[in-house]
């Protein structure tokens, strides 16, 4: 069987804008009736979805491939790093836990990991029309370059071309571009077949001299110029896309009735932090990533996100205040919300062996529940029902659990009940905690849990957006992406570059070098 026609998508950052505009290509491609799939062969982030079968890949390549139309699957991101410290990651390979490593110890295993890339994308490249590749922060980290298996070694090795994209808005893009294409091995530039501006703010014609300037000097065209974009927001690819002070989500039309100010605390090691998108897509809820006290203690519900280490950030919550903030809150009657790590901080006692090594800790004591972890790691596909919190009866939930520690006692009330398993979470009065990701995007159940909210503050005239489908935002959100891609970015070029690969590189510079528009599209 022919290879599929594939392309990787590198950056000269972390960040730069790599997985939206994979995003957008295979939506936009999978509009057009292509069979295509998203690949990254080595992610770093702490934000994480489970597949079908239990496995474990990356957030923004479970959205790509609800971009595509299909369902994740371990093959899209077959190693995946957790970071629990700036030294040691988690280590996910096929979806299942490798174990701890440190960073000399990770680049020793390259070689095994190099195959498992290979054979993965192999699969993919035999099963699907377009595969597109994302790269892992920059191409030109040459310092990891013989060990690499993500970025030029994954393109050398597969026979891949390359667009290499920036962030503009940060500054000293043309240098990044330059400097980037400067210091690849001859092998490596000659896989570069362009650039993607991203996130620019402005007239396109100020750019340009320095595009073209840019073509002059490395022999390779700026591709496409994509404006600056604030609306794109929906399952971030790190807590790089999380810092302190942003407001979550895009611009939403108010409804002139109450709002709700949520404060989501952005721990050190914060993971799955879309967990509160689903809440920033209520247009009267305002969500936003805060570190300080006085944050916590103004907002109307405070959310305990997931923690790739809940003992030391737990720690770190109780050295910067915010302990006290959130028990003194919670006593005064105002809504703490914990998501797997959170609930695990907002429990009485934590004994971890595993993750810190601490063994027995007090947690805030807020619920009456203790916590052990274990080292085999829960990850497994939630599906059940919750109490309703305002009216009879109840609301249907699913969602995800990651997590290696378990509560052994639970002495409140049960928040959740899984079809399969039975009790899950705790609720106390106004504090509540689930192990389980993704619940929020359950609408009934959320515009419920935001009810209770909103009458415990004393703002009984708030209502949730009636009919609000958090699907329905996400395919949104993928259709702009793709838009934004197809309207700015050359798609006769990337085609050109499916159909021929590596080996077509000569004849498409040529082309590309050819007689072009200014805004180089066709």
């Amino acid at each position: 069987m022919t290879a599929a026609g594939a392309l990787l998508v590198g950056g000269t950052s972390s960040d730069a804008g790599k997985s939206l505009i994979v995003a957008g290509l295979c939506r936009a491609l999978a509009r057009d009736g292509v069979r295509v799939a998203p690949f990254k062969a080595q992610n770093m982030s702490n934000n994480s979805a489970l597949t079908l079968d239990g496995g474990e890949i990356g957030r923004a390549q479970a959205l790509q491939a609800t971009a595509c139309g299909l369902l994740p699957d371990t093959r899209f991101n077959p190693v995946l790093l957790k970071p629990g410290s700036d030294r040691r990651s988690h280590v996910i390979v096929r979806g299942r836990p490798y174990g701890d490593v440190g960073a000399v110890d990770y680049h020793a295993r390259r070689a095994e990991l190099a195959d498992v890339v290979a054979a993965e994308l192999s699969s993919l490249r035999d099963e699907f029309d377009v595969v597109i590749c994302e790269g892992a922060g920059s191409v030109a980290e040459v310092n990891l370059r013989a060990t690499d298996i993500a970025n030029m070694g994954l393109a050398r090795a597969a026979h891949i071309p390359v667009l290499v994209v920036t962030d503009i808005d940060r500054g000293g893009s043309l240098a990044h571009l330059f400097g980037t294409l400067a210091l690849l091995e001859p092998a490596d530039q000659a896989l570069i077949a362009g650039f993607v501006v991203n996130k620019f703010r402005g007239d396109p014609s100020l750019l340009a001299p320095g595009l073209d300037t840019i073509r002059e000097r490395t022999g390779r065209p700026t591709l496409g110029v994509l404006p600056f974009a604030d609306d794109l927001w929906i399952d971030a690819e790190d807590s790089l896309a999380s810092p302190v002070g942003r407001r979550v989500g895009g611009r939403t039309a108010y409804s002139g009735g109450p709002r709700l100010a949520v404060a989501a605390i952005r721990l050190p090691r914060t993971s799955n932090t879309t967990d509160v998108e689903a809440l920033a897509c209520e247009p009267d809820v305002d969500v936003t990533w805060v570190d300080d006290p006085s944050s916590v203690r103004a907002a109307d519900l405070v959310v305990l996100p997931g923690s790739r280490a809940s003992v030391d950030d737990l720690d770190w919550l109780r050295e910067r205040g915010l302990a006290d903030a959130v028990v003194e809150r919670a006593q005064s009657g105002r809504p703490v919300l914990g998501v797997c790590g959170g609930f695990q901080m907002l429990s009485r006692r934590i004994v971890d062996s595993v993750e810190s090594g601490r063994g027995a800790v007090d947690g805030l004591g807020l619920l009456d529940v203790d916590i052990e972890f274990r080292t085999a790691k829960t990850l497994r596909r939630f599906s059940g029902h919750s109490r309703k919190s305002v009216g009879a009866g109840s609301a249907a939930v699913s969602g995800y659990e990651i997590h290696h520690g378990v509560a052994v006692r639970n002495g409140e009330r049960t928040w959740l009940v899984d079809d399969e398993t039975g009790p899950e979470g705790a609720r106390s009065g106004v504090v509540a905690g689930t192990h389980c990701h993704g619940l929020f995007e359950a609408d009934d159940f959320r515009r419920d849990y935001l009810l209770d909210v909103a009458r415990a503050v004393g703002k009984d005239a708030f209502a949730p957006a009636p009919g609000l489908s958090t699907r329905a935002v996400r395919e949104r959100q993928l259709d702009a992406m793709a838009d934004l891609v197809t309207t700015h970015l050359d798609m006769r070029a990337v085609h050109r570059l499916l159909a021929g690969g590596a080996g077509s590189m000569p004849t498409v510079l040529s082309w590309l070098s050819g007689d072009r528009t200014s805004d180089h599209r066709p």
